[in-house]
């Protein structure tokens, strides 16, 4: 790995801790312009190596759902980690802009209702479903 491929993982986790830490920062730094490729969308995205799962959790407090570190499911926790990094939470601003990182594979989940369940969500929260907040839990 090169010298700035070491460094823009280490600014983005100072970004994410500086907006989470109370102070204005512009999101726009975290995010990317997604292609019509989830495999090129996929290089884009932060590593997943060090996360166990991520938990998506209501106003109330309650796991809703969990994405595991494991195979079939790791390209959706790369976006679900994605997305908590820029945005914070899992609102309709960031459920629009995964379902675009998740490219070719959101007009399948629209055509095949449940057969990707991390997209509907997203389509859920998009069309006005509860915003959920997302916490990591490291290995």
């Amino acid at each position: 790995m090169d010298f700035l491929g070491a460094c823009v993982p280490l600014a983005k986790r100072f970004w994410v801790w500086y907006a989470q830490s109370g102070h204005a920062f512009e999101k726009d730094y975290l995010m990317f312009e997604p292609t019509s490729s989830f495999k090129e969308n996929l290089q884009q995205l932060p590593s997943i190596d060090d996360i166990e799962k991520l938990e998506l959790v209501d106003a109330a407090g309650n796991v809703v759902a969990t994405i595991e570190n494991q195979p079939g499911k790791q390209g959706s926790l790369a976006v679900y980690q994605y997305l908590l990094e820029t945005y914070g939470a899992l609102n309709a601003e960031a459920a629009t802009h995964g379902l675009a990182v998740f490219a070719e594979h959101t007009e399948d989940a629209q055509n095949r209702p449940g057969a990707h369940p991390n997209i509907d969500r997203l389509f859920n929260i998009q069309s006005g479903g509860e915003a959920l907040t997302m916490r990591i839990v490291q290995r």
